[in-house]
């Protein structure tokens, strides 16, 4: 699960973009706080911060670095890549050739999460 400053703007990316396919939301009418989202054979829970106070306790946001990197198995690598760029999101790795098969590209969603596109 991902902690969103803007869930409007992550369902844009993971839904939108990336193909994500609703399978639960929170509360189930009007504007959800929480939605999961299958992709492949993967799902992602993706939660509005700021909501609800945190069960844990913990502050939901690191203060340097990055904690996860998701990857996702895309089709056409270089056919979304173009689609992320024209929707203004950063392309921190163009798609590479790696010398184990696959081709690499890494992108930065809406919160700044890296995400690692690979076919």
């Amino acid at each position: 699960m991902l902690s969103v400053e803007r869930l409007d703007r992550s369902l844009a990316f993971y839904a939108g973009l990336l193909g994500g396919q609703q399978a639960y939301r929170f509360p189930p009418e009007g504007e959800p706080v929480f939605v999961v989202l299958r992709i492949g054979d993967s799902e992602i829970g993706l939660g509005q911060l700021g909501s609800s106070p945190p069960l844990h306790g913990q502050p939901q946001r690191p203060a340097l670095g990055h904690r996860i990197e998701l990857c996702v198995p895309v089709d056409d690598l270089d056919v979304l890549v173009a689609r992320l760029r024209a929707a203004d999101l950063p392309i921190l790795l163009e798609p590479t050739q790696q010398p184990w098969g696959e081709r690499v590209a890494y992108a930065a969603d809406p919160d700044g999460n890296l995400v690692m596109l690979t076919q």
